[in-house]
């Protein structure tokens, strides 16, 4: 079937559509990952975006459920070069083209991605339309400009759970031994996990470190996460603009100094308004696994994986109370901060790495460092 994805700005592609046959609405991002992309499909973060891939080849290793970052795909709708029509993986358990048709995702194929980057990288990201139902492509690019901007929604309301639950399940990857050793002891930490989007690679790396991990709604208050007495408070990645979340960065206020407190992606960014700072839109984002970051410390290149349209400005932070502890070497935008003297300190990267290179594994030891470090002052 034909389908068309048009821009607000009136710019406008033709191809094949694939996945479910309809329409979606969003904001149109890229990612440069060159595998995952059964991950991304499930990243939370892309609540209300249109993803397009850089990768050309997409959808030739399959889908299967060991592979998802939650139970269904966030994605609006998917852009690609070439997607495939089979599978070939022994891991594969569906086509990934029947996966999407399956949860209503729209695809657009056989169009030239590298045009649509550029376009984007020059013009900046904005709002979409992927159709395989209408034709005409004035009408969809007025059903762009009619999609409500990003800027200034709170998309983490939308995508957190419910209700509380317990989560149990370390990672594949893990080494058997160590994890077997670890099965028979108790956990040492108790880590209540915000869920602002949060994706389950997270939660089996918090596993692995030893935790038990109590993951909680958006919205739930400190007092309520301190009566669950954790040993540490974990802030999760999540879609959408953290200036309109106000309950969020006004509950980890009140965590700060009583708890030790970890942060990545959107709850970086929160974090950063908890600490009176200012957030800011970026002109096209970071979303990939291959951005270059620097340790300030230490001067040492971490090669990482990323997913967010905001950033924290540091020259909103106070050099008193924060310490800049990493930096974006492609923009300079500030990822990563330590508070000086509170057990607190985020990452604006994704380091569970899923998908992505594991460079930054280290941070979920640092925190159950700082955890220990808490218990025994």
């Amino acid at each position: 079937m034909n389908a068309i994805l048009a821009l607000e700005d009136g710019r406008v592609f033709s191809g094949r559509g694939h996945g479910a046959k309809g329409e979606c609405y969003g904001e149109v991002v890229f990612n440069t990952s060159i595998t995952g992309y059964q991950e991304i499909f499930t990243d939370p973060s892309y609540a209300g975006q249109i993803v397009v891939l850089t990768n050309p080849e997409i959808g030739n290793y399959g889908t299967n459920p060991d592979d998802n970052e939650s139970t269904h795909p966030y994605i609006e709708g998917l852009v690609v070069r070439q997607f495939s029509p089979i599978s070939s993986n022994w891991r594969s358990q569906q086509v990934t083209d029947e996966y999407l048709e399956k949860f209503k995702v729209p695809v657009i194929a056989d169009i030239d991605t590298r045009a649509v980057v550029r376009h984007l990288r020059t013009k900046g990201v904005m709002r979409g339309v992927i159709s395989s139902l209408e034709t005409d492509a004035e009408k969809l690019v007025a059903k762009a400009r009619a999609i409500p901007k990003m800027d200034g929604t709170d998309l983490a309301k939308t995508v957190t759970t419910k209700q509380r639950y317990q989560w149990e399940t370390g990672t594949r990857s893990y080494d058997p031994t160590e994890a077997a050793g670890k099965r028979d002891q108790p956990p040492s930490n108790h880590v209540v996990a915000y869920d602002f989007g949060i994706k389950q690679n997270i939660l089996r790396m918090l596993v692995d470190q030893g935790c038990s991990v109590t993951v909680v709604p958006a919205n739930t208050s400190a007092e309520d996460v301190l009566a669950l007495n954790p040993n540490g408070v974990f802030l999760s990645n999540g879609p959408g603009d953290p200036e309109p979340c106000t309950y969020a960065y006004e509950n980890i206020r009140r965590l700060m100094g009583k708890t030790p407190i970890f942060g990545i992606c959107l709850g970086h960014q929160l974090v950063g308004l908890a600490l009176g700072g200012k957030t800011y839109k970026l002109r096209f984002g970071h979303h990939g696994g291959n951005h270059p970051v620097k340790q300030m410390e230490t001067g040492k290149i971490e090669i990482t994986a990323h997913n967010h349209n905001f950033a924290v400005d540091p020259d909103s932070l106070k050099e008193s109370e924060v310490i800049k502890t990493h930096i974006d070497l492609n923009d300079n935008t500030l990822e990563g901060l330590r508070h000086r003297s509170l057990p607190l300190f985020s990452v604006q990267y994704h380091p569970e790495a899923s998908p992505g290179p594991h460079d930054s594994h280290y941070l979920f030891k640092d925190f159950v460092k700082l955890m220990q470090e808490w218990k025994g002052r």
